[in-house]
């Protein structure tokens, strides 16, 4: 079972980076056992007396947390540091900010979108203009092949069981084919079954050529609060892909986005 006890933060002491570490406190809060530690780039986002700010947030945070914040310099690029680190501290899962995506800030949201296409654990991705914090109901995101790796749904049952949350499976049809199952749906519907448990509650079918459009729009007229999706670009026993829909989600979502490893 893939239990999140450790996260890692990408913090720079933006809004951004300060939501993800309220997004990340509250799993902390539903399990005492989890870790989080704090990662600050050197000379990516320079800022003067970094151990008094760090300070600031171990006292505020001190009556939410039984273990203490951890904090961390890093040097090189955002990308290569951070991969490395969750290598090394084997983190369970990176909760990363963005802020909307501005035309000054499409750099920033393919670093991240790099970052999720080559770190090995999963990727929480939250957007800094957060409503209050809530994952009752996950949108968990599937295509027309079968799941590649099934274990990688066990991060998504921590996940719901920590908040007892719903988990409401989507397809989007973007091609005139039949609807109906096939033998991939229904490999994939036996996958979803087992290891999501009773969190698991249905599986939609919608059709609309623009898949982001479509998963979005689903988003938002069901009253989600978290899209999941299994990234292919470490598929196994299928070829990769480029992210491209992760990259695209991280851009638009306006609820976070969960990057399934």
């Amino acid at each position: 079972m893939n239990e999140i006890s450790s996260i890692l933060i990408p913090f720079d002491f933006s809004d951004a980076s300060k939501t993800a570490l309220e997004y990340a406190v509250q799993f902390a809060i539903v399990d005492d056992s989890v870790e989080i530690l704090l990662a600050h780039v050197v000379g990516e986002a320079s800022s003067e007396n970094l151990s008094e700010q760090f300070e600031k947030l171990q006292k505020r945070y001190s009556r939410d947390l039984k273990k203490p914040l951890k904090w961390i310099d890093l040097k090189g690029t955002l990308t290569e540091s951070l991969v490395e680190l969750q290598q090394n501290k084997k983190t369970d899962l990176v909760i990363m900010g963005t802020s909307e995506a501005q035309d000054h800030e499409i750099k920033l949201i393919s670093n991240t979108s790099k970052f999720v296409s080559e770190v090995d654990c999963s990727v929480l991705v939250v957007p800094e203009k957060m409503d209050e914090f809530q994952i009752k109901n996950i949108a968990l995101v599937l295509g027309k092949e079968e799941i590649d790796d099934r274990h990688a749904l066990e991060t998504l049952l921590d996940i719901a069981r920590k908040f007892n949350a719903k988990v409401h499976v989507l397809t989007i049809e973007n091609t005139s084919e039949m609807y109906g199952y096939s033998e991939t749906d229904e490999a994939n519907e036996n996958l979803l079954e087992y290891y999501l448990e009773s969190f698991y509650t249905e599986h939609t079918f919608i059709e609309n050529s623009d898949v982001v459009k479509g998963i979005l729009s689903h988003a938002t007229e069901k009253e989600m609060d978290m899209i999941a999706i299994l990234p292919r670009n470490h598929a196994k026993r299928s070829n990769p892909s480029e992210g491209r829909l992760t990259e695209m989600l991280t851009l638009k979502s306006k609820i976070p986005v969960l990057a399934i490893d």
